[in-house]
């Protein structure tokens, strides 16, 4: 049955859904104009998250799906840096009072790669601009390759609470494969680094589905990483898309495992971790047992927005920086994503919003069922659509794809309620699109559902 069910729905291309609608239904029509007006109507008291896009490397890894440049020199960043603090100050100025930040996350590209004090006086400005909440969590994505020591020390003393560091593979065949050499030495040194900063927080991030990677290449990279003890793990299937990614046609697509082989690399990482004491949350996700994500997953209440599982209950989002997407209540919007065009926009005063979406009651109504869905692997429809003010039949007779799923095996419904079945979780984001509005529309901009 499983085998099937890979076969059937694992190479179907679908969204991670860190979103609802996706990104590819953003539109111009909503523009800097309606972000302007969107900031200036955010209520008094409102609970926010901000996020920061820092979009360089010192070298590309052929598997990256992010928005990134590479450069060698310093001045593109220490421009690009400049134009981020201005661009804090526009957004800064058009919200009537000022927001309480409880979540600060950089990502990138490299976030560490601009200089210590350049990462200290960006803290500074945030908290001079903002209401940052006691005890906010503040998350940065690392290179461990490139990590200083002055630079470990910087966040620590800036607050930096949790730091993401990728690993993917510690495997040297794949390495080569997709441009990264990273010594297990390397990543340790970060993690001490970090660690005696007073960064307490450590999440690494692997990837199954990689050239040349088998089940065995995994396990090894699963206990290597796993004997430096880090909180959190974040597992993802690499999505090879090299219509969108140019640069992902360096990699030997006859290197790369079919579906059922990508699951059978999953599942071992899977177990690995599983054995060593981690809890499997969501999709892709493991934390320690006392871990603030394991504990929100317990409770039912895990979010998923665009970084991923997430303990971050927030709904508004202020993204800065070129590429960033951000979200208030009326819709998300997104800058633009080449860093000139960026810089051109904020140079001239104005805010950096080329497109975006303006969610309708149905939205809000799809988006709260696919979120439940991602993160419990169960929802409640009649009730969730009724808090909604919607009548559940139309999500439920007639969905075409949810009852081929119910047909295959794959999901129980019973009074309103659809529950992936325990075993068959792996197919979830089939699951979720099954209430996706919009998903024909999109299908070939995303990864294989498997």
């Amino acid at each position: 049955m499983q085998q099937a069910l890979i076969e059937k729905y694992g190479e179907a291309r679908l969204p991670r859904y860190t979103s609802y609608p996706t990104a590819p239904g953003f539109s111009p029509t909503v523009g800097a104009g309606t972000y302007g007006d969107w900031l200036s109507g955010i209520s008094s008291g409102t609970d926010a998250s901000l996020y920061l896009h820092i979009p360089f490397c010192r070298s590309m890894c052929w598997y990256c799906g992010c928005h990134t440049t590479i450069t060698q020199r310093d001045e593109p960043i220490l421009d690009y840096i400049d134009m981020l603090r201005k661009e804090i100050g526009l957004v800064s100025e058009r919200v009537e009072r000022r927001l309480k930040v409880k979540h600060i996350h950089f990502g990138g590209g490299t976030p560490t790669i601009m200089q210590p004090e350049e990462f200290r006086d960006l803290i500074g400005l945030l908290r001079a601009r903002f209401d940052l909440a006691a005890g906010v969590e503040i998350a940065v994505e690392i290179d461990p390759r490139t990590l200083t020591a002055e630079m470990a020390e910087a966040l620590g003393k800036a607050g930096v609470t949790r730091a993401s560091l990728g690993v993917q593979s510690f495997d040297p065949v794949v390495q080569k494969a997709i441009n990264r050499m990273q010594s297990e030495a390397q990543t340790q040194e970060a993690v001490v680094r970090l660690h005696a900063a007073g960064v307490g927080g450590i999440n690494f991030d692997l990837i199954y589905g990689l050239p040349h990677q088998t089940v065995v290449s995994c396990i090894e990279t699963a206990k290597a990483a796993l004997r430096m003890r880090p909180e959190r793990f974040a597992v993802f299937g690499y999505a090879h898309v090299p219509s969108f990614k140019k640069h992902q046609r360096l990699i030997d697509e006859r290197a790369l495992a079919d579906a059922a082989g990508r699951m059978e690399q999953a599942e071992a990482i899977a177990g690995t971790l599983a054995d060593a004491g981690y809890v499997r949350i969501g999709l892709d996700h493991y934390a320690l047992p006392g871990d603030g994500l394991t504990v929100a997953a317990r409770r039912g209440r895990l979010r998923r927005n665009f970084q991923g599982y997430t303990t971050d209950a927030c709904d508004t989002l202020i993204g800065f920086g070129a590429s960033a997407i951000g979200r208030t209540a009326e819709g998300y919007v997104q800058n633009e994503v080449p860093p000139g065009l960026y810089a051109q926009r904020i140079a001239s005063g104005r805010l950096a919003t080329v497109k975006g979406y303006r969610l309708t009651p149905e939205d809000r109504l799809r988006a709260e069922i696919i979120e439940r869905l991602m993160c419990d692997f169960r929802a409640d429809i009649t009730t969730i659509a009724a808090r909604h003010g919607f009548d559940a039949a139309p999500l439920l007779d007639g969905n075409a794809r949810l009852a081929a799923l119910a047909e295959d095996g794959a999901v129980d419904i019973r009074g309103g309620t659809v529950t992936v079945r325990q075993d068959h979780r792996f197919i979830i984001r089939a699951v979720a699109a099954a209430f996706d509005a919009y998903i024909d529309q999109s299908a070939r901009t995303h990864s294989k559902a498997a």
